[in-house]
């Protein structure tokens, strides 16, 4: 065990020397200011370790990648790197921990069960491309809270076969929103269930909360449980959006609907302005139109020149409580929209 401790200690050394500027450091968990010892548990002194030697700050330089990252208008295109992978974490905690610059994704988290992401940073500019602060996919009971992300990309976005997600405490901004999907792109994705978003607030966003699913799905799934409360908008684009005709690429000629089937979604309470007159939009599929959604004590402000605040639903019919009729479903249609 004492060599294995030695071993991670020299690890974090290495580590640091290979960092860009940095100054070359031993930091020995077996010391007396970490106080491991042979044959006990050294989580707790590697940790701290692990957090001297290297500030918790992980930059993955992406300013020379960006332009040549292709992901928004190619389907085919290569990803670029990720700047941190958890994959097949159960009963964890990250936390403490600042995202800088990815190339592509800050964070992936893929067949995580219960686990926590608390307290971090995740920060790149606006014009970064694809660069989504926390991808999950195939996950369950996975917590975000307490965290600030400002990206070029979704804020967090929540893909298939994930289950029990709460992110809550979470600022956004600026990037794409808080998202579900996209969903239904490749074959047998699997449903979403229980998602909860709350206590957020985002700032100067493209979307606030969003559910997007391309049309023509190739299996049939589900994104149900889905519940939206207490959001600050601030100057957001598209504030509340349902989108099942997403199409991100430049040929979105026409296609037959989603076969990704929504329901018992809930938005309460969502309060702030827009920075469009469109500020809620719910665009369902017609051959699978939504179903069970509420909106609820919902008031957005527009403060422009571009029309009056107004909202439009597609193929749904919401349940409308405590909403000006400007935002419950001023425009309704049972019939298909042109892609966009």
């Amino acid at each position: 065990m004492a060599m294995k401790l030695n071993f991670l200690a020299m690890l974090l050394c290495l580590l640091l020397a290979s960092t860009p500027n940095a100054h070359a450091s031993v930091f020995d968990v077996t010391s007396a200011t970490y106080g491991a010892k042979p044959g006990s548990d050294v989580n707790t002194a590697l940790a701290k370790a692990w957090s001297d030697a290297c500030g918790g700050t992980f930059d993955g330089q992406g300013a020379l990648s960006w332009n040549q990252n292709d992901c928004h208008t190619n389907k085919n295109c290569k990803p670029l790197l990720v700047n941190l992978r958890f994959e097949f974490l159960t009963n964890s905690k990250v936390q403490d921990i600042t995202s800088l610059n990815s190339k592509f994704f800050h964070m992936h988290v893929f067949r995580c069960n219960h686990t926590t992401f608390q307290q971090l940073t995740i920060t790149a500019p606006d014009e970064s491309r694809n660069t989504d602060g926390i991808h999950i996919g195939a996950s369950t009971a996975i917590n975000i809270t307490h965290s600030k992300i400002g990206t070029g990309d979704d804020c967090i976005s929540i893909g298939d076969d994930s289950h029990q997600i709460t992110v809550t405490d979470v600022t956004c901004g600026p990037g794409h929103g808080i998202n579900i999907g996209s969903l239904g792109k490749y074959k047998e994705e699997k449903d979403v269930t229980g998602i909860i978003v709350k206590n957020c607030t985002l700032t100067n966003t493209e979307n606030g909360v969003r559910i997007k699913t391309f049309p023509d799905s190739p299996s049939p799934s589900t994104a149900s449980g889905i519940h939206y409360e207490d959001i600050i908008m601030v100057n957001v684009s598209n504030p509340i959006l349902i989108d099942q005709l997403y199409c991100p690429y430049t040929q979105c000629e026409q296609k037959p609907p989603s076969k990704v089937k929504i329901s018992n979604v809930s938005f309460k309470n969502i309060k702030g302005s827009s920075f469009t007159p469109l500020a809620v939009k719910l665009v369902c599929t017609m051959g699978i139109p939504c179903e069970n959604e509420e909106l609820t004590d919902t008031d957005l402000t527009y403060g422009g020149n571009k029309g009056p605040l107004t909202s439009m639903c597609s193929n749904v019919k919401p349940t409308i409580t405590g909403v000006t009729k400007a935002l419950g479903c001023a425009t309704s249609s049972l019939a298909p929209l042109p892609l966009s």
